[in-house]
């Protein structure tokens, strides 16, 4: 029997020695509680009451101290012979263990060492630990562990704990900044029958009732914002999960949460004052300071937020005029450059030369003046018909959110939708769908309008981690000895395929025991 085993025999043996002396191990409540980190605000000999996880643990014979965590922070409580009563400290010596959940009541007081503590007088177990913690130096160090176990690598790691309390006021901060400026908080569908707002891969599934494929948002509900524009509302933004079947890197993931703000009688002027306003905000609620340091560049939101025009940059660069390069030429400077490319059309070629410019550039800047090719759904410049009234905030050499002034005028969108639904039929995956219901809508009437989105990437960026670290339980293959059923969850256009497989083993065999039948007969 291995050391894990014994422990957790052990600790089944005391779960049913307390049953057995009617001490319920897993008990509903516990009243009266005070957080450690009040506790910690009061004088010497206070008496107290508090629980939370024993995460270190030392007897000494007659003296032991236990390091007790809730999620306010950790203090030490202490049993002391002749000082904690004979039945405390024997329940304690024989029950306790590394990893339990327990309650105490007792005084505080500062040890020898000056360490502020508890002095215990009464424990009750409040949830007892079957398997042990592991070690934190020797525990979780695989980095697959740690996402799977989640749970333990909090345990282990209040760094990583506090991370997520950041994230909280990175959304909490944006949620406030937005309703004091008046915007109303909004839900939209997240099945929809035809994506729109972004160009992106969607996932695809089947919803059973109706019978139909549907797909999952990859935007937070632009071109549903954008009707709620159409029937009266002036001010709307929803912050919720979106998905992209995409691949992953330390910048991306195809699941995340998004926000998206949509503002009636504005263009992209205003909207880049808002946004502006809206990261100084939330730098400074998250971080206490307007600076920061990420992906080796320093960044401070408080300075003055330039703006860069789009195909200057890139011919500052590059040497390419992206309004006079051919495809041939563009394609020739981007493996010059020794960059990764799909040569589809295009706009897509000039895309990937501006994701090699843009690296170097530590921001916080305003990207303006894109092409109309790769801005379907933003308004063209009144100065210049070949660009849109576009922007990206551009920090760290990322792009980290993205604003325009929103199309209204039907017929362009309608035209603007055929050109995407001709870069699909060429293999653009990316390419945006014909939405002929949203068309319809802005056939109706769309005030000006200026929207903007942002993912949590912009918080992985203010804090310099992957996003993968900021996600609580990232998604993971399945262990090896775990099964996974997808024979319910296939798409129609699946189902068809197969169906179709299916029929033509079936034909097949036919056909072959007709021929056999015949030849038979010869």
């Amino acid at each position: 029997m291995g050391r894990e085993e014994e422990i957790i025999k052990e600790r089944i043996k005391k779960i049913d020695e307390l049953r057995k002396n009617n001490v319920d191990p897993y008990p509903t409540k516990f009243d009266g509680r005070q957080n450690i980190s009040e506790i910690k605000k009061f004088s010497e000999g206070k008496e107290v009451k508090t629980a939370g996880r024993v995460v270190a643990l030392r007897d000494l014979g007659k003296i032991a101290f236990v390091k007790l965590r809730d999620y306010t922070g950790d203090i030490q409580i202490v049993f002391q012979d002749k000082e904690t009563p004979d039945k405390t400290f024997e329940f304690f010596k024989s029950y306790v263990d590394s990893g339990d959940f327990v309650g105490v009541e007792g005084k505080t007081f500062k040890t020898r060492t000056g360490e502020f503590s508890i002095l215990v007088n009464k424990i009750e177990i409040l949830s007892k630990s079957i398997l042990p913690l592991p070690e934190k130096w020797h525990g979780l160090t695989d980095e697959e562990d740690r996402y799977r176990k989640r749970y333990l690598d909090f345990v282990l790691n209040p760094e990583i704990k506090d991370l997520f309390y950041k994230k909280f006021i990175f959304w909490k901060s944006v949620r406030e900044f937005l309703l004091s400026k008046d915007f109303i908080e909004v839900e939209t569908p997240v099945l929809e029958n035809t994506t729109g707002g972004a160009d992106a891969r969607p996932f695809i599934t089947h919803h059973n009732n109706l019978d139909i494929d549907v797909f999952l948002r990859i935007s937070m509900g632009e071109l549903w914002q954008k009707r709620l524009m159409v029937a009266g509302f002036e001010k709307t933004f929803e912050i919720g999960r979106q998905f992209r079947n995409e691949g992953s890197s330390p910048e991306h993931l195809q699941d995340y949460t998004q926000m998206e703000f949509y503002m009636a009688y504005a263009n992209y002027e205003k909207g880049m004052e808002v946004v502006e306003e809206l990261y100084k905000y939330v730098v400074k609620k998250v971080l206490g300071t307007s600076k920061f340091k990420t992906r080796g560049h320093e960044v401070d939101v408080d300075k003055k937020w330039e703006r860069i025009d789009y195909a200057s940059e890139i011919k500052k660069r590059t040497g390419v005029d992206i309004w006079n390069a051919s495809e041939i030429e563009i394609e020739k400077k981007l493996k010059e450059l020794r960059v990764d490319y799909d040569p589809i059309d295009k706009p897509r070629l000039i895309d990937s030369l501006w994701k090699y410019c843009r690296k170097n550039i530590a921001g916080p800047v305003f990207v303006i003046n894109q092409p109309v090719e790769i801005s379907p759904l933003a308004k063209k410049s009144s100065k210049d018909a070949r660009v849109v009234e576009r922007f990206f905030v551009l920090i760290a050499g990322s792009e980290l959110g993205n604003g325009y002034s929103e199309l209204n005028d039907a017929l362009d969108q309608e035209e603007r939708f055929k050109k995407q639904a001709e870069m699909r039929e060429k293999g653009d995956e990316e390419a945006q769908m014909n939405d002929e219901e949203f068309v319809e809508a802005l056939k109706y009437g769309m005030p000006p309008t200026c929207g903007f989105g942002m993912s949590e990437r912009v918080f992985a960026f203010i804090v310099d981690k992957p996003i993968r670290e900021c996600v609580m339980f990232p998604l993971l293959r399945p262990l090896k000895n775990q099964k996974v059923e997808n024979k319910e969850h296939k798409t129609k256009s699946e189902k068809k395929v197969e169906s179709k497989k299916i029929d033509t083993k079936n034909k097949v065999k036919k056909e072959k025991k007709n021929n056999d039948k015949k030849t038979k007969k010869k």
